[in-house]
Parts: C-alpha cells; sequence; structure tokens
C-alpha cells in the first residue's frame, strides 16, 4: 500500500535527467556528493531502520533502503526503481538490474545482491515482492532528504537525481568509459568524443563487472587496506605529507616523494587506497598513545591470533569493520599477553603507508 500523497513534500526538487542530457566527468561539489558522503548517507539509512522499534516501521524504512540501494548503485532513476518488479528485473544468478524502457541491464555486486535478496525476503511476506518498491515518490523523496539532512547533507543533495548523478561520477572517477556510463544512465545520445568509440553489450558488462568487483573489495574492508579521499598535501623540497579520510572516518597520513605525487596525479579530493604491510604494523595496550612518534593510531579489539614458533600474526577489527592485521614476534605477543577481545591500538608511521591510485 502506497504512503498517502499528502505527506509527500518534495517539490522544488530538480527534475530527472532526460535521456540525452551530458554528464561531466568533473564532479561539482555544489551538484554531487562524494565517495565519503554517500557511504555516509548509507549509514544514516541502516541506523534509521533500526532506530524504530515498530515492526510495520522498520517494514516500511527497509522498503525505502531498498529504493536508495538501488539508485545509489545502479544510477537507476526513481522512477525506474519504483517501476521494478523484483521477480522479473532483478536477476540474482547474473548478477544484474534491468532499467528502463527500452531495457538496459546495470551489473551489480555479489555482496550488494545478497543484500538486496535479503532485504526482499524480509519485507516481501507481508507487502509482496511485486509490490515492494511501489511507493509515493514524493514520500520516497521526503525521507531521502530527512537522511542526507540527517548526516549533515544539505537536503538538495539527498535528491535521487543526485545520487545517480553521484553514481556516474563514481564510475568516471573509476576510469569506467564514458560511453558505457552512458550506456548505463540510458543515455540515448553519447557526446561528439565518445561517438568514435564503439562498445559492445559484452564488453560493457565486463568493465562493469570489473568496476563492481574493485568496488566490492574495497566496501568489504580488506585487510590493512583503506578506502578514502584526500584531504590535505603538504608538499617539501622531496617528500609530501599526505592527509586522507577513510570511509570509516579514519585519518592516515603518509609520506611519500614529490616525485611519486605527481605521477600518481594526487591532489586534495582524489579517492585514493592506501595500504600498509603487515609486519610494519605495531600494537599498543593502554591509552591512547599520543607520546608515540607514529602518525597513524587507530582503536579496535583482537578479534583472532595465531601463534606460530617464531612470529605471531594478530587480526584487529577496528570500529568501520576493517580488518587490519599485525605481524609481531611470538615473544612480543607473550608480553603482551594478548587475548581475543581485549582492547588495542594499531599503530604505524607515515612512511609505512603505500597509497595506490587506480
Amino acid at each position: 500500500m502506497k504512503p498517502k500523497a499528502s505527506e509527500a513534500t518534495g517539490t522544488g526538487s530538480p527534475p530527472e535527467e532526460g535521456p540525452a542530457r551530458r554528464i561531466r566527468p568533473m564532479p561539482d561539489p555544489d551538484k554531487t556528493l562524494d565517495s565519503i558522503q554517500l557511504d555516509a548517507l548509507e549509514q544514516s539509512f541502516r541506523k534509521w531502520i533500526t532506530a524504530t522499534p515498530r515492526r510495520d516501521v522498520r517494514r516500511s524504512r527497509r522498503r525505502i533502503f531498498l529504493i536508495f540501494l538501488i539508485i545509489r548503485y545502479s544510477g537507476g532513476k526513481l522512477s525506474e526503481v519504483l517501476g521494478l518488479d523484483p521477480t522479473r528485473d532483478i536477476d540474482f544468478e547474473d548478477r544484474f538490474v534491468r532499467l528502463g524502457r527500452p531495457p538496459r541491464q546495470v551489473q551489480l555486486s555479489e555482496t550488494l545482491l545478497a543484500e538486496i535478496q535479503r532485504l526482499i525476503a524480509e519485507s516481501a511476506a507481508e507487502d509482496g515482492p511485486r509490490q515492494l518498491l511501489d511507493m509515493d515518490p514524493g514520500f520516497v523523496r521526503r525521507k531521502f532528504y530527512e537522511r542526507a539532512e540527517a548526516c549533515g547533507i544539505p537536503k538538495q543533495l539527498g535528491a535521487p537525481e543526485i545520487l545517480r548523478k553521484s553514481r556516474a561520477v563514481e564510475w568516471m572517477q573509476n576510469h569506467m568509459p564514458l560511453p558505457v556510463v552512458q550506456r548505463l544512465l540510458g543515455h540515448s545520445t553519447p557526446n561528439l568524443t565518445s561517438a568514435y568509440v564503439a562498445f559492445s553489450e559484452a564488453e560493457i558488462q565486463q568493465a562493469t563487472r570489473h568496476f563492481m568487483e574493485k568496488e566490492s573489495a574495497r566496501s568489504t574492508s580488506a585487510r590493512n587496506a583503506f578506502f578514502g579521499k584526500i584531504q590535505t598535501i603538504q608538499q617539501g623540497d622531496i617528500q609530501s605529507r599526505v592527509e586522507m579520510l577513510t570511509l570509516g572516518g579514519h585519518r592516515i597520513t603518509t609520506v611519500i616523494t614529490n616525485d611519486s605525487l605527481k605521477r600518481l596525479e594526487l591532489g586534495p579530493g582524489r579517492l585514493i587506497t592506501a595500504e600498509i604491510k603487515a609486519p610494519w604494523v605495531m600494537l599498543h595496550q593502554g591509552d591512547d598513545p599520543r607520546g608515540w612518534s607514529a602518525d597513524n593510531r587507530i582503536e579496535g579489539r583482537v578479534e583472532r591470533i595465531t601463534t606460530g614458533e617464531i612470529n605471531t600474526e594478530c587480526i584487529v577489527r577496528i570500529s568501520d569493520g576493517t580488518a587490519v592485521c599485525a605481524v609481531v614476534t611470538t615473544e612480543s605477543a607473550r608480553r603482551l599477553a594478548l587475548a581475543e577481545g581485549d582492547a588495542i591500538w594499531v599503530v604505524f608511521n607515515s612512511h609505512s603507508v603505500v597509497l595506490l591510485s587506480d
């Protein structure tokens, strides 16, 4: 059953893009969201679902979150997503969603589809799978605006059209070919530059599958790998100090040569991956080790300990779910008297961080 139209606000929101509208590869901070903001908005929805004790309200919120997830990761229009029949238009085996008329296939990650399948199963028993996404668009917009404001994002940037545009920018920033992005968005008229490049349907699916796999690896928080956005760069005579903010809100500092800075084309706002080798990660018990010379300090809990004759591997889970692996000598591990569940600080120097640019 649709929420009452009288509950809808959504007036004055930007119109949805027509099929021939172009997208720009350079993000406009006033008109798009970056990956950090998109992740914050997603987490706002997740907390919102569990913030009510009422079962019927949680079910309604799950439906809206499901709509958000599909728009956020497929770049679909709100009208397209509200018109989906999950039993017909979402292929869980071949991992795509079918959008628009004429229909186009947009690949989704295996992890995302597993969550979509769970959300459908939790709500379909009472709402019916075919009608699950059939909600009043004005009501959905209002909830999107509310979630944006709840995490400090201007209301208008929570609009479905902004999510769609932001997804396009993400794709292009990660080097997905422009003609592929245009096909995924349902744009019928490529611009003059891309008109000379032809992509078959199989090539488009291959490109999107590669992108989804990379993105899924980031979101599942691989060991000692942090994905985020560069905040500041302090350039010296030979080396530069780079500070990034991860998806989980942690600040990580690294020092790289000026040659590397230029070669990687790094600058504030650039998305980047930081990796730290396990032997370079130190462990510290007690209070925040501010007296340590290491630039990077992140608190977590010991999840698993594997003791060897010479070395011991310790897996620490930090607040955003990232697993940080440290390899210390077994003698050091005995002195620390570590046990699973213990609070611990992972500490590493800025010179130990390696930056990877896609």
